[in-house]
């Protein structure tokens, strides 16, 4: 714990620094520090996930009434290690990116705060403890999204969106841990654990829904998931990045603490619940990003597909875990784990590669995008090599964890239970489906994005953006790599992880080695071997066509169809693109489609102009919060009406209320 403690102290250091310190040194000394930080964190924790420990600090000076508890077990070490890469890639991304606002005393500051705060959550081990370090999180990420508002008009909008639902979702989870601790002796999540068995089955449950409720929110489950898709866009990248990455997989962290450690496992209705919500979650997220056209917003609905997968493992384990089927439970919670941990890397990779498309080009619409593998080779390179990564494709981090949550739900068909066998078959459509469509989203996204011919002047007079930006996200895409290529390297360590979050038995379903083998169960995978076949495919036939082939190559456009030459206007947009699937779908996006016909002056027959107007609404939104805020806004313009400034009136309304205390007291 003491490396640990070193981390803490440079992140707060960093943070200092960024308030003090001038303008010229100010981010790069406290990015500096704060990556610095972040990789003392990410060595421990690994070398904490390698021995197994578990460690416990406490300290009364720090917190009134119960002090600071911190303990690290292997899930805690496992989203440290999560949200430790991460900030490593963002702080040395941060060193370019800052200009303007971002560089500002206060964003610095509280940039570091944040990274400080993700690495704290999964430590904190008492109530107060983790609900300080939870507000902390939230506020300091509300407070960066905000930076740029005088540059980002929609950020303001965002930022209120995003306070609502996390306070509402910080109030049910301080609830739902007190019920926990109704019976308990200290608020310690040991003291906890150790008297959850004493409370009753409806405290239980009331307490796990409460907690599901606040932690899905900020895990962005549909229909909780309305912020995400505001506040992630608007967000400054590097904070994009975090939020997106290592943010939202703390909601995740919760419900496995809290339902499979602290109350134990529970009853199978939860995990029903869990695995529902990624149901919903997963299709829902999958769809939107099809149809996205602002590069941002598609990634936000994207991780709230890949959140819905991990729910949905995490979930398939409760059920199983439920029925005995101890290691069948541990391999659909290991691959929720490497799901996210694949997660933070690609997508931590993506947004901050989003940032440097925007930029350069000064848009993040991909219909205003095109031609950017020539004009930034590096950036197209690392959203090429991350997209393929959440696509799932061979010998990348995707496919090793989506493979792995596919094998836990189909040896999940083995029970007769009808609550386990509908979970499993619901998952695997589920994870079949959203797979089509987020190959259908980012091949969009790149294809349009990134290959074909400029639609703008920004694409065209695009430059590739600073080495510190490049570097940044770079970095994280090493992490897919590893993972989609020896995944069995990390999947032991994962194991230990999954074991704590499922009660703290140990079972050992994958071999060790540098592939992925089922030791208990059937099924095995070599992606470093597959790589090596596909090399091997792909020399022969390159040698081949140099041998048989002609010996003079002729350059043709791409795509020509027979037209000697092509423009920017004959390629597909990101909206055209995603038009066949809008209309399979149009039930549940429900778009909104609009032409307006401009006339010419001299004869109404002749149109001047034709103007396309295209928008998907957020049905959850429109249909469910929407009427709610409507009847709030109704009522509190009611309100107003009681206030005329009367101390008479005021007076009275006191002691009407006074008396109604007193008579529902007595």
């Amino acid at each position: 714990m003491t490396w640990y403690l070193v981390a803490l102290s440079l992140g707060a250091l960093a943070a200092i620094a960024g308030a003090t310190l001038p303008r010229r040194v100010r981010v790069p000394v406290a990015a500096a520090l704060g990556a610095l930080g972040c990789a003392v964190s990410l060595v421990a924790a690994v070398g904490d996930l390698i021995d197994g420990r578990t460690i416990l600090v406490h300290s009364d000076r720090l917190l009134p009434f119960s002090g600071v508890s911190l303990t690290l077990d292997p899930l805690a070490a496992l989203f440290v290690v999560l949200s430790s890469l991460v900030g490593v890639a963002a702080c040395l991304y941060l060193v370019g990116y800052a200009h303007g606002p971002s560089a500002s005393r206060s964003a610095v500051s509280i940039f570091m705060v944040f990274v400080l705060a993700l690495s704290v959550v999964p430590l904190a081990s008492n109530i107060v403890s983790f609900m300080f370090a939870w507000e902390l999180m939230a506020l300091s990420s509300l407070l960066l999204i905000v930076t740029d508002q005088a540059q980002r008009p929609k950020a303001r909008s965002a930022a209120l969106w995003y306070a609502a639902m996390t306070q509402a979702g910080a109030v049910s989870i301080t609830l739902g841990l007190l019920l926990c601790a109704s019976r308990a002796p200290g608020q310690s999540f040991v003291d906890i654990a150790a008297s959850s068995s004493t409370l009753s089955a409806t405290t239980r449950t009331a307490a796990f829904v409460l907690v599901l409720l606040g932690f899905a929110s900020k895990a962005g489950a549909v229909p909780l998931h309305v912020w995400l898709p505001k506040a992630h866009p608007e967000a400054p990248s590097p904070v994009s990045a975090l939020m997106s990455s290592a943010m939202v997989s703390m909601g995740v962290y919760g419900i496995v603490r809290v339902g499979g450690d602290l109350l134990h496992g529970g009853t199978v209705g939860w995990w029903v619940a869990v695995a529902a919500l990624g149901i919903v979650s997963a299709v829902y997220g999958a769809l939107h990003a099809t149809t996205a056209s602002d590069f941002k917003r598609l990634l936000a609905f994207s991780t709230i597909d890949i959140m819905g997968l991990s729910l949905i493992g995490v979930g398939a384990a409760g059920v199983l875990e439920d029925s005995g089927m101890h290691a069948d439970a541990t391999l659909a919670m290991m691959a929720a784990l490497l799901l996210l941990v694949a997660h933070a890397a690609f997508k931590g990779a993506l947004f901050l590669g989003a940032g440097s498309v925007e930029r350069a080009t000064g848009t993040r619409n991909l219909d205003r995008l095109g031609g950017l593998v020539h004009t930034m080779p590096t950036t197209s390179v690392v959203v090429a090599l991350s997209a393929g990564a959440i696509m799932a494709v061979p010998t990348l981090s995707g496919f090793s964890s989506e493979w792995l949550l596919l094998q836990g739900l189909l040896h999940g068909f083995t029970d007769t239970s009808t609550p386990v066998v509908i979970v499993m078959l619901l998952g695997v459509v589920a994870l079949a489906l959203t797979g089509g469509l987020t190959a259908v989203a980012f091949v969009k996204a790149f294809g349009i994005g990134f290959l074909g011919q400029p639609r703008s002047a920004g694409a065209r007079d695009s430059r590739e953006v600073s080495r510190w930006m490049g570097w940044g996200s770079a970095l994280l895409v090493l992490p897919s790599l590893v993972l989609g290529l020896v995944p069995g390297l990390v999947v032991s360590l994962i194991n230990r992880a999954a074991d704590t979050g499922l009660g703290g038995v140990a079972t050992t379903p994958v071999s060790t080695g540098a592939g992925l083998a089922l030791s208990q169960l059937r099924g095995a995978i070599e992606p470093a071997a597959l790589l090596g076949a596909l090399v091997g495919v792909m020399v022969v036939l390159a040698l081949a066509a140099r041998t048989l082939g002609q010996r003079r190559a002729r350059r043709v456009d791409a795509w020509g169809c027979g037209r000697e030459e092509q423009t920017p206007r004959m390629q597909y947009t990101a909206t055209s693109f995603a038009e066949p699937l809008q209309r399979v779908f149009a039930d549940v996006l429900r778009p909104q489609m609009d032409v307006e016909v401009t006339h010419a002056v001299e004869s109404r027959y002749f149109q001047q102009s034709l103007t396309y107007h295209h928008r998907i609404a957020d049905v959850v939104e429109v249909r469910a919060y929407r009427p709610v805020f409507g009847v709030v806004h109704r009522v509190g313009v009611l309100a107003r009406r009681l206030q005329n400034g009367s101390i008479h009136r005021y007076l009275a309304f006191g002691f009407v209320a006074l008396l109604v205390v007193v008579v529902v007291l007595a």
